[in-house]
């Protein structure tokens, strides 16, 4: 599979990765846009923590944009994955099965 079939695949919403890369369990996926009230809103289950607010602001509501993201072969999430050109032209591209 090609990148650009890969990318279609995270847009819907599986994950995939390249039979290529040296590391086991790898993959990445698209992580959706969320957007959380903020820090001091009052009876909401879900708001941004504390460990954000201190970074944007009690007043401020997070509004995160959706990004790619890889689980490493050392079984660690990592944000912010981006493509190589390598990767971009790569056609060993699969989609892999993951447990919830």
């Amino acid at each position: 599979m090609r990148f650009e079939d890969a990318l279609a695949a995270l847009k819907m919403g599986d994950a995939v990765a390249r039979s290529g890369w040296n590391g086991t369990g790898m993959f990445i996926v698209l992580m959706p846009a969320l957007y959380l009230p903020p820090f001091n809103t009052q009876d909401t289950a879900r708001k941004v923590n504390d460990r954000t607010a201190k970074w944007i602001g009690k007043d401020t509501p997070l509004d995160c944009q959706p990004y790619i993201a890889m689980f490493t072969a050392q079984k660690q999430w990592q944000p912010g994955w981006v493509a190589s050109q390598a990767d971009l032209l790569a056609d060993d591209w699969v989609v892999v099965p993951v447990e919830a």
